[in-house]
This record gives C-alpha cells, sequence and structure tokens, in this order.
C-alpha cells in the first residue's frame, strides 16, 4: 500500500504564504520593473547620446551604446562655440538656492502661526492661502511682470527669487502647517515655562523636529526653481545672465554660434550636466521625502 506523506502544519502555512505572494506580489513586481524600463529610457537614451559622435546620433537604425564613449563632449560643453555654459550653470545654482532658502523659512514662518496661534479669522484665512492653489499662475503674470517693471527689476535677478521672501506658496504652508498639527503643544508649553519666547519655541524646539518636512519643503522647491522657464525668459535678456533652462533652448536656437557644427551630441551632454544638482539634491534628501509627506497627511 502507498503511504500518505503528511507534511508539517508550519510547512504548509509557508507553502501557502509563498503561493499569495506568487499571485500577488509578483505581477506587482514584473508591472513596476516594465514601468522602471519605460520611464528610465528616456534617462539612458540621454546618458548614451551625449557619449556619443555626430556621425553615431544621426544614424539609421539608432545605435543604442557608442562604440568609442566621447567624453570630449562634456568638456567642449563648456568652451563650446561661446556659449556661457559655466556661468548659466551657476546663475541657476544661486537663484535656485536663494529662492529654496526663502521659501523654506517663510512658509515654515507661515505655517507656524497657523498651526500654533488662535486668531479672528484664522481658518478663513487659511482656506484663502489654500484656494491661491487653484489660481493659474498666467493669471497673475501681467500684473506681477507691470510691478517688476515699475520697481526697475527687469533684466535682474530679484524677480526670480525675492517674492519666495514672502508667504513661500501655499502648497509647502500648507506642507508645514500639517506636519506642526502632528507635534505635541506639550512641548510649547513645556517650553513656555522655562521662560522660551514664541520665536526660540519655533528655532530651537519646532524646527529641529521638522526635519522631514524641510527637507521635503527643500527637495521640491530646488527643482522647481531650477527648471524654471517660464519665468527667466520673461525677467531675462541678456545671455549671460540665463539660467540652464533657459540656455538649453537658447543654445537649441542659435545654431550660427556653433559655426555650422552639428551641436545635438553637446546639447545632449549639456543636458545631462543640467539634471545632476537635481539627482544630487533628491538622493540626498530622500530619506527625509516620504516621512515629510506620510507625517504631514496624517492629521488635518
Amino acid at each position: 500500500m502507498a503511504r500518505t506523506v503528511q507534511i508539517p502544519i508550519q510547512r504548509r502555512t509557508w507553502i501557502r504564504a509563498d503561493l499569495r505572494w506568487a499571485t500577488f506580489r509578483l505581477p506587482l513586481y514584473l508591472l513596476l520593473l516594465v514601468l522602471t524600463v519605460f520611464f528610465g529610457f528616456p534617462f539612458f537614451w540621454t546618458v548614451s547620446s551625449s557619449l556619443k559622435s555626430a556621425s553615431e546620433l544621426r544614424a539609421y537604425p539608432p545605435q543604442w551604446l557608442p562604440k568609442v564613449l566621447q567624453w570630449r563632449n562634456y568638456v567642449e560643453v563648456l568652451t563650446l562655440f561661446g556659449y556661457p555654459f559655466g556661468r548659466w550653470f551657476v546663475n541657476s545654482i544661486v537663484l535656485s538656492t536663494v529662492a529654496t532658502l526663502g521659501t523654506v523659512v517663510s512658509s515654515a514662518l507661515g505655517a507656524y502661526g497657523f498651526a500654533r496661534f488662535r486668531f479672528r479669522g484664522r481658518e478663513a484665512l487659511f482656506m484663502i492661502t489654500l484656494a491661491t492653489m487653484m489660481l493659474p499662475s498666467q493669471v497673475t503674470l501681467i500684473p506681477q511682470f507691470l510691478m517688476f517693471v515699475r520697481l526697475g527689476w527687469l533684466d535682474t535677478f530679484k524677480p526670480l527669487w525675492v517674492p519666495y521672501w514672502f508667504g513661500g506658496g501655499a502648497f509647502f504652508i500648507f506642507l508645514f502647517r500639517q506636519f506642526f498639527l502632528t507635534l505635541p503643544r506639550e512641548l510649547d508649553e513645556a517650553a513656555t515655562i522655562d521662560g522660551a519666547n514664541y520665536w526660540r519655541i519655533f528655532l530651537t524646539i519646532l524646527l529641529p523636529l521638522c526635519k522631514p518636512a524641510l527637507a521635503t519643503a527643500a527637495m521640491i522647491s530646488f527643482m522647481e526653481h531650477w527648471s524654471d522657464f517660464l519665468n527667466p525668459v520673461i525677467y531675462l535678456n541678456r545671455s549671460d545672465m540665463l539660467t540652464i533652462a533657459v540656455g538649453l533652448r537658447f543654445m537649441n536656437e542659435v545654431p550660427e554660434m556653433g559655426a555650422g557644427r552639428p551641436i545635438l551630441h553637446f546639447l545632449m551632454a549639456a543636458t545631462v550636466l543640467s539634471i545632476l544638482p537635481c539627482v544630487a539634491v533628491f538622493f540626498a534628501g530622500q530619506r527625509f521625502f516620504v516621512r515629510g509627506i506620510v507625517a504631514s497627511a496624517i492629521k488635518g
């Protein structure tokens, strides 16, 4: 007679768990892998094209990888045809850093007032602040332009960083307010008993506890200012004052500066260089990013 084999209960539990994983998790991971390849392909193609020669870039059928890595493309971008690429890069770094600092500081201060102080009309004022998120930026574009022209700020960097030191934006105020609401008020009360004023509470107690929100706001703001195209193209006229986003378009629109030479592979190299700061900022603050978003959505 054939003998029946009894599988231990614990092992059967493991088998069922493995089957559930294979049934639900494996298709999800496959889908994520496909999406990763789909969304990562443009980045791969840009990096690959930046290391090709001009003939390889125009070859048909397309070549996935260059035969010989053309690292000199990156060197020539900095001195190519008189393009002030290095100056554009520095302009973007300075403007993005100053505007990001203003956004974080001013929005944190505004959120501190909404989260910790009680005054008449607080909720209504907060709702009005949130309502500005639904207002397209194109609506205020002409009034802002006329205001900056009257101030004499046209063709200067001031319109690109000064406004962000006065509020920072409704989204960032909402982000910080939600995070402040997750912090117990007992911290403020204990500091008040010890003689701390509101500024000291904000600077030495609440802000150090808001590192995830600070990192999240800084990352989003920096990437937003770095990739901003509309404002620099409106307020800046001189080629040496352009930012990297407008400068790349300038390289593409003024081919005569290249003396008739093909510049597409140099444009690809310039594009790769232009995204490096955003990549560096993301990897520097990614461990705080998810924590900041999740913690800010806990309490309404």
